[in-house]
């Protein structure tokens, strides 16, 4: 059903890759080529910050108005959206459900392959109504070819019902991209293993995800400074750390009291505005 408008796509994420005889390479100069591969990531996603900018500023304004953000993608894609949204809550404090990841073939597919679920164009839709997406969240199709099915039909659908959608993939032109409001593209080319998509462009994706759910958390007033003070304390680790950034920002001597201070009120800001 797709094919008609995807015949004619070409992919540079499934281009040759520049190296040959991968095979015949000592182990060091494996990891050199790599290397030298993955630098081009950061410059292909500085170019695309225009982008990413506009993407952000609609986030933010639809989550202060009660919005959520879904990111939806296959494999590599579907599994970095949810790394990213499983982290919005310890980080920042944030409530589970605020930040939503769907993987075509759902649980399942976090951890291995699901035949065939990427390529239904109804299934992504499905998943979304699930959680009653509305006009007030935003969608991004994640998809390094742009071309999954399952995100395509999902965008296809929330701009009929006037949902603002957005889409990282990172070949230029991309079916998903005609079914974006806000279309970001990270063009790394081709990749180290031909087609290997979780390399450089699941690297590009994780930098641009990265990028968006930071910068939303600070626009909505979940960083002072530089600091976390809403993280979450699920453990000593981030116990320790939230004391001390009490301890600093109340000019307090007393490790313990500062200890106290901050699991009384659950939260750096909390302790901190507790005493101001």
């Amino acid at each position: 059903m797709c094919n008609s408008y995807m015949s004619d796509f070409v992919k540079v994420t499934e281009q040759d890759s520049r190296y040959r005889h991968l095979d015949k390479m000592t182990v060091g100069e494996i990891l050199t080529n790599i290397n030298r591969e993955d630098r081009e990531v950061p410059l292909a996603v500085e170019k695309a910050i225009p982008q990413i900018e506009k993407l952000v500023a609609v986030i933010t304004d639809n989550m202060l108005a009660g919005g959520r953000l879904f990111y939806m993608g296959a494999g590599t894609s579907g599994r970095l959206g949810i790394l990213d949204a499983s982290e919005i809550p310890p980080t920042y404090g944030m409530p589970y459900g605020l930040v939503i990841g769907l993987i075509a073939g759902g649980e399942e597919a976090i951890q291995k392959a699901v035949e065939n679920a990427e390529d239904s164009l109804e299934q992504g839709w499905a998943d979304l109504q699930k959680h009653f997406v509305n006009e007030k969240d935003v969608v991004i199709g994640i998809a390094a070819s742009g071309t999954t099915p399952y995100v395509i039909g999902a965008l296809k659908k929330c701009r009929e019902n006037g949902i603002t959608t957005g889409t990282i993939s990172c070949n230029p032109n991309s079916p998903i991209s005609q079914h974006a409001d806000f279309p970001i593209e990270v063009v790394v080319g081709p990749e180290f293993v031909t087609g290997s998509t979780r390399m450089k462009s699941g690297t590009a994706q994780k930098l641009v995800l990265n990028m968006i759910s930071t910068a939303v958390m600070i626009q909505i007033g979940r960083v002072e400074d530089n600091k976390m003070v809403n993280m979450q304390l699920s453990n000593e680790k981030l116990v320790d750390r939230g004391t001390n950034m009490v301890m600093k920002q109340l000019n307090m001597d007393d490790y313990d009291k500062a200890r106290a201070l901050l699991l009384k009120w659950g939260s750096v800001k909390k302790a901190v505005e507790s005493v101001q």
